[in-house]
């Protein structure tokens, strides 16, 4: 019989600072949920969603306190989205494979996963700094760059970026912080600098903002997107950003995925701050997707034993989890 065995929380120092709009981490805090049937042990992990006033200590409580049906299916109605449903899905998912003695990626259906092209984070910084971070990652292989943006002074960070990073592809994460600003606009000026993307410009909830513009770049939603339930209001968007964490799982990612390229939505998988325990599942939603987002890892000072291995800006499929 499947039961919970534990929901403790870890906590991991990030690699110096990762700084958004919304302030500065220097440390993470994750949930990581264990589950057995006597034969067979699965772990997931997931991380709080802050912004919603989720924590770590309170996703660990909320899965010791449950109660409800161990099956993942089930799951998605008698458990609210989030980072503990995440962790406890994701177990599910890997005790289920080691129980059958297949990978997950064949439990579902999907084919076998490849080298992902990731991209890394530049943090928010003063133009010197973020152009120095960028040439990094360029010497690191990376190929793709996503910059989070504060809605100031946005222009001068991004061309020092691209003067640091010439030959790479960017992206852009305004973190809701264009909620007050003219949007094309902002988008015009980046495109001219070889942007791709922006990542939630508006504030979550205020999606009506919107309506009728015509942006020279693709909007993603971000913070506006979470399960399935939301793709109805977010017919302005051109793509969703799909994270295990929103979700609540890799079960309701997979669903979200496909539901989202069935109404012409363009994909982006990304993550939250997290060990590769957390960046596994998620590596498998983001097979074939435009934008991947999967450096959580790649954040921290550190990463737990069986990271997934990176080499030439590619995130390789590991064997810390859903192994079979």
């Amino acid at each position: 019989m499947t039961r919970i065995i534990s929901a403790t929380v870890e906590r991991w120092p990030v690699a110096g600072a990762f700084i958004i709009s919304r302030g500065a981490k220097t440390e993470v805090d994750v949930v990581v949920c264990t589950v057995g049937d006597g034969d067979h042990v699965g772990r997931g992990e997931g991380t709080a969603i802050y912004y919603e006033g989720e924590t770590a200590q309170g996703c660990a409580a909320a899965i010791n306190a449950y109660a409800g049906p161990l099956d993942r299916e089930a799951l998605l109605q008698a458990m609210p989205r989030g980072a503990a449903r995440n962790a406890l899905d994701c177990a599910l998912w890997d005790l289920e494979a080691k129980r059958a003695g297949v990978p997950v990626w064949q439990l579902a259906g999907l084919a076998a996963p490849t080298p992902l092209p990731t991209a890394f984070t530049i943090s928010l910084g003063e133009p010197e700094r973020m152009e120095a971070d960028a040439r990094a990652a360029v010497a690191r292989g990376f190929g793709l760059l996503k910059c989070k943006l504060t809605g100031e002074g946005d222009h001068a960070r991004i061309a020092a970026v691209r003067a640091g990073a010439p030959g790479v592809r960017l992206i852009v994460d305004a973190n809701e912080s264009w909620h007050d600003r003219d949007i094309v606009a902002e988008a015009a000026a980046l495109a001219e600098l070889g942007v791709e993307m922006v990542e939630q410009p508006i504030l979550h909830g205020r999606e009506d903002r919107l309506a009728g513009l015509r942006a020279p770049l693709p909007l993603c939603a971000d913070e506006s997107c979470h399960t399935r339930a939301d793709l109805d209001r977010l017919g302005d968007f051109d793509a969703v950003n799909i994270k295990l964490d929103k979700a609540g799982g890799l079960t309701e990612a997979l669903a979200l995925a496909q539901a989202a390229r069935a109404r012409g939505f363009r994909i982006m998988v990304g993550c939250m701050l997290g060990t590769s325990l957390g960046i596994a599942p998620a590596a498998l939603v983001a097979q074939g997707a435009d934008w991947i987002d999967l450096d959580g890892a790649l954040l921290l000072a550190k990463d737990r034993d069986g990271a997934l291995p990176l080499r030439d800006g590619l995130l390789h499929p590991g064997t810390l989890w859903g192994q079979g």
